[in-house]
C-alpha cells in the first residue's frame, strides 16, 4: 500500500527518487520521504510535492531510497514518514507490510538503550540492525541476522547513508522488483510504474529472497540462491500509460477507456468457428477445470463484487455449482475445498494481501488454483497454477474501474469456454454471446459518449448525502460496486441492496431526500424493479434509473435516467457499469475533491 524506491548508479538520485514516488503516489500519499548521502533523511507529512519543496535542486547523490507512504502504524505525521534512521544514523530502512512482532522487540531493545522516535513497527529494523552492527558486523552481516528475527510482511530497503555504495532489500508477502538500467545503474522498488521512465527490464523477487544490489550488479543473499540468476522480464507499456493523456483525472481516463478495455480483454480470445472462447493461460489445466465441482471466487473490495457478478455468469452458463467469499475471511473459517475444487483468486494487483493468503489456504487443500489479474508478473500470477490477464495497461485511479470492467468481461469468456465444454451452452447460444461480445465495445462508447448527460445528473444530486442503490439478480453485485464507487470518491453515504431485500429494514430510511439508483435494464426481472420503484415512490423518494434504450415505461417513472444499450443478460453488468462509474466520478468533481487519491485510501492493499 506504500510505494518504495531506491536506485544505485551513476546520475544523481534524486530527481529520479522523487519523480519514482510521484508515479507510485497512488499507493500512498499521507507522506514521503527520501535519503541520500548528500541531502541527508528528508522527510514530510503529506503529498510529494511537499517533499519536492524541501529538497535542494543543487543535491546530487549516485544512490539512495526513498518512500511514500499510507500509514499502518502511527499516524500520518514527519516523524512516522520514511526513511527511518537508527540512533547513529548508520542504517536507513524504507518498509511495506506490517512487522507484527515490533512490540517485542520494541521492549527488547528498550533495554539495550536503542530507543524509538516514532510510533511505527519499521523503525524496530533499524534498531535490529543498529544492534548486530554494535557488535562488530557489518551492514549486510547484520541486515541478514534481522530478517529471521521480523514476523509478518515486509518489502525491505535498507541503505547506510554514510557509505552508500550498496543498497540491501528483502521480500516476504510484500512486492519488490529490480530494475536493471543502464551501464551500472540498478533500481529496487515496490511498483512497476515506478521505473517505467528509466528501463524496461525488471526481474521480480520471490517472497524470502534478500538481495544485494551495487553498481557492478546484484545478487542474492540466501545461501540457497548463491549464484542464481533469476529471468528477466520486459515492462511491455510505457511513460503515457502512467500519465493522464489529457484528462484531469486518472480515474475520468480510465472510465473513458472502456472501448479499448473491453477489446483488449477480448483480444485473441473468442473463436468465431466454434463459438466459444479460448484462454490460453488456463489451456494446461482445461480437462481439470472443466470437471471440477464447484468453484469458489475469493476477492476483496471491487474484486469481491465482481465475483458476485461472476458466480451468477459462471452458474448460469457453466452450471457449476460457484461460492464467492472475501479473501480476508476466508482462511479464517475452515472452508470445504479439495481437490476437486476450482478456486479463482481476482485482484487487479495481483499482490492484495488477503487474497495471496486465501490462495495459499486453497494450496494447502490441493484446490486448483487461478487467477485473473492485471499485472503481469505479479504474486497472484505467480503462485496459482493457471489464470487470465486482464492485459489492460496500468490502472493508477484508487478507486478502480477498468479492472472491473475487464473482470466481468473475462468472467464472461470463462462461462462461455466452460459452458461449451460441458455441452451446457448450444452452438447457437455460444453464437449469440459471441456476437454480443463482439458488439460491446461499441456499446460502451455509446455510454461514454452520453458523459456530459451523466455530468448533468450527477450535478442535480450534488447536494445529496444519502443514497440507496438497488439491483436483482446481476444487477445485485451492480448496486453494490456503485454504491462503494461513490462512497470512495465523494464520502457520501450509500448503500447497496437486493431491490427485493429492501422492504425488509431498508425500505425505512427512505423520503424525498434520500434519492435512490435502481438498475432496472430489461430483463427477466423487469417487472418486479418496477414494482421496487413504485414503493420508493410511494414514499416521495427520488428515484435514478439506469435503464434499457428505448424504455419510455420505465423512464416516465423516473426522476432521472442513465440510458444504456441492450445486450445478452451476463453483459449486462458490464454496461451497467460504466455510467455508475461516471456518475461517481462526476459526483465527487461536483465537491472539489481528490478523485484519484481519495482519503484513507490506497491502491494496493499489501497489509491484511
Amino acid at each position: 500500500m506504500c510505494g518504495i524506491i531506491g536506485y544505485i548508479g551513476q546520475k544523481n538520485a534524486v530527481p529520479i527518487l522523487l519523480d519514482a514516488l510521484e508515479a507510485m503516489e497512488y499507493r500512498g500519499y499521507d507522506s514521503a520521504g527520501i535519503v541520500t548521502q548528500e541531502t541527508g533523511v528528508i522527510r514530510v507529512a503529506g503529498r510529494v510535492a511537499s517533499l519536492r519543496e524541501k529538497v535542494s535542486e543543487k543535491s546530487f547523490s549516485k544512490s539512495g531510497i526513498g518512500h511514500t507512504r499510507w500509514a499502518t502504524h502511527g499516524a500520518p505525521t514527519e516523524k512516522n514518514a520514511h526513511p527511518h534512521i537508527s540512533p547513529d544514523g548508520k542504517t536507513a530502512v524504507v518498509h511495506n507490510g506490517i512487522i507484527e512482532n515490533f512490540r517485542e522487540l520494541k521492549d527488547e531493545f528498550s533495554t539495550y538503550g536503542l530507543t524509538c522516535t516514532s510510533e511505527t513497527d519499521t523503525e524496530m529494523v533499524a534498531l535490529c540492525i543498529q544492534y548486530y552492527r554494535e557488535q562488530g558486523m557489518s551492514l549486510e552481516e547484520a541486515f541478514l541476522k534481522t530478517i529471521p528475527r521480523l514476523s509478518g510482511t515486509y518489502g525491505l530497503v535498507v541503505i547506510d547513508p554514510t557509505d552508500s555504495a550498496v543498497l540491501y532489500g528483502a521480500r516476504l508477502g510484500s512486492p519488490l522488483i529490480i530494475g536493471i538500467g543502464e551501464k551500472e545503474e540498478y533500481f529496487i522498488a515496490s511498483d512497476a510504474s515506478a521505473l517505467a521512465p528509466y528501463t524496461k527490464e525488471i526481474v521480480y523477487l520471490e517472497d524470502h529472497d534478500i538481495v544485494k544490489l551495487s553498481r557492478n550488479g546484484y545478487h542474492f543473499l540466501n545461501e540457497n540462491l548463491s549464484g542464481m540468476v533469476r529471468p528477466v522480464d520486459r515492462i511491455e507499456w510505457g511513460l503515457e500509460m502512467i500519465q493522464r493523456g489529457g484528462y484531469k483525472h486518472f480515474m475520468l481516463k480510465e472510465i473513458m477507456q472502456a472501448k479499448e478495455v473491453i477489446e483488449n480483454s477480448m483480444r485473441g480470445r473468442l473463436d468465431f468457428k466454434n463459438m466459444t472462447a479460448k484462454l490460453g493461460g488456463l489451456e494446461h489445466v482445461r480437462e481439470r477445470l472443466t470437471k471440477t465441482d464447484r468453484i469458489v471466487i475469493v476477492g476483496c473490495g471491487t474484486s469481491y463484487y465482481a465475483g458476485l457478478v461472476g458466480e451468477y455468469i459462471l452458474e448460469d452458463l457453466a452450471r457449476i455449482p460457484v461460492e464467492v467469499e472475501l479473501a480476508s475471511e476466508f482462511r479464517y473459517r475452515n472452508p470445504l475445498i479439495n481437490e476437486r475444487t476450482t478456486v479463482i483468486a481476482l485482484s487487479q494487483s495481483g499482490e492484495t494481501a488477503d487474497t495471496l493468503e486465501a490462495l495459499r489456504e486453497a494450496e494447502r487443500r490441493g484446490a486448483l488454483t487461478l487467477g485473473i489479474v492485471n499485472v503481469v508478473g505479479s504474486s497472484i500470477s505467480r503462485m496459482t497454477q493457471a489464470g487470465v490477464y486482464n492485459h489492460i495497461g496500468p490502472e493508477v485511479g484508487v478507486a478502480s474501474t477498468k479492472a472491473f470492467i475487464s473482470t466481468l468481461v473475462i468472467l464472461n469468456l470463462m462461462g462461455l469456454m466452460l459452458g461449451r465444454e460441458r455441452k451446457t451452452i448450444s452452438y447457437e447460444k455460444g453464437r449469440q454471446l459471441v456476437d454480443a461480445l463482439t458488439r460491446l465495445p461499441e456499446q460502451a462508447q455509446s455510454i461514454l459518449d452520453s458523459a456530459s448527460d451523466i455530468q448533468k445528473v450527477a450535478k442535480a444530486y450534488k447536494r445529496s448525502r444519502d443514497f440507496l442503490y438497488i439491483g436483482r439478480n446481476m444487477m445485485y453485485p451492480i448496486a453494490l460496486e456503485g454504491a462503494l464507487k461513490l462512497k470512495e470518491i465523494t464520502y457520501v453515504h450509500a448503500e447497496g441492496c437486493s431491490a427485493g431485500e429492501m422492504k425488509h429494514g431498508i425500505l425505512a430510511m427512505i423520503d424525498e431526500s434520500f434519492p435512490t439508483i435502481a438498475i432496472a435494464p430489461k430483463n427477466m426481472l423487469y417487472e418486479k424493479m418496477i414494482s421496487n420503484i413504485e414503493e420508493i415512490r410511494a414514499r416521495r423518494g427520488p428515484v435514478l434509473g439506469v435503464v434499457t434504450q428505448g424504455d419510455s415505461k420505465l423512464i416516465s417513472r423516473l426522476d432521472h435516467s442513465l440510458i444504456i444499450p441492450d445486450t445478452e443478460l451476463s453483459l449486462t453488468p458490464v454496461l451497467a457499469t460504466i455510467p455508475l462509474q461516471l456518475f461517481a466520478y462526476y459526483s465527487g468533481v461536483q465537491k472539489n475533491l481528490d478523485i484519484d487519491k481519495p482519503r484513507n485510501l490506497a491502491k494496493s492493499v499489501t497489509v491484511e
